[in-house]
């Protein structure tokens, strides 16, 4: 997708949540034919958004990679963000497709956002959308989120108890993401909430270590930043009271 004498396009590509087999048939096509691929990865170590794609990535490529703190200051990953942001521009302006990659979906809580917020006023950004952890941790734990009329929630472990607590009430699902040292606060609000009975919760989804349990039996001082707790006010978001599956009982 190199085009001649003329700028090059970014195209934000949704890796899926860790099996390489998730990614989207469009993803596969423009990781095959684009010459330079970026990457976002902590300071040391490997990228995860690499390795998902590693399986799908030619040989030959030009990599960028976008390593930054793995703090909650905003100020260190805003200058990261501009220098991948002008060195990515340089290479779409010489002709070039840049490929960057992004766990999960680009824009459900992705790092990509930020580049695109960067480049899409100087250059062509193409969003592919991604398979989210979200999806990911429904399908593995054979819980399905909702249905019929049912409302979801998405809360983010860092937010204070007292918003939690508020967005839980009157909901019928919710997906708590980034619990790792919230786990207690999310446990002790859900059975606050009447929601923790049926709790589930799951780390590393779709990947070799993933790890499910109900979460009762959660070992609070071993849950990761990128793990999940799924929670349904019926338990099983496809039931209802009166459903004849639950009557026999």
């Amino acid at each position: 997708m190199m085009s001649n004498g003329k700028a090059g396009t970014v195209y934000g590509i949704g890796v899926g949540p860790g099996d390489p087999d998730l990614i989207t048939l469009k993803a596969y096509r423009i990781l095959q034919s684009a010459p330079v691929v970026a990457w976002p990865a902590p300071m040391e170590g490997e990228s995860l958004a690499r390795r998902i794609a590693a399986p799908h990535l030619p040989e030959g490529l030009t990599e960028v990679p976008i390593r930054m703190p793995m703090v909650e200051a905003r100020f260190p990953a805003e200058r990261v963000y501009d220098a991948a942001a002008e060195e990515i521009s340089g290479h779409v302006q010489a002709g070039r497709d840049v490929a960057v990659l992004c766990e999960g979906d680009p824009f459900f809580y992705g790092s990509f956002m930020y580049l695109f917020a960067r480049l899409v006023d100087r250059h062509r950004v193409e969003v592919v959308p991604g398979v989210s952890s979200l999806m990911a941790s429904a399908a593995m734990t054979g819980a399905p989120l909702a249905s019929r009329n049912d409302s979801l929630a998405v809360l983010p472990g860092p937010l204070p108890e007292e918003d939690i607590a508020a967005r839980l009430d009157g909901m019928d699902a919710v997906v708590f993401i980034k619990v790792g040292r919230h786990f207690e606060k999310i446990r002790r609000l859900l059975e606050d909430a009447g929601m923790a009975e049926d709790a589930l919760y799951i780390q590393h989804a779709t990947m070799d270590r993933q790890h499910i349990q109900p979460l009762r039996d959660a070992d609070e001082t071993a849950v990761p930043y990128f793990s999940m707790i799924l929670a349904h006010r019926r338990g099983e978001a496809w039931r209802k009271p009166g459903d004849p599956a639950e009557a026999a009982q």
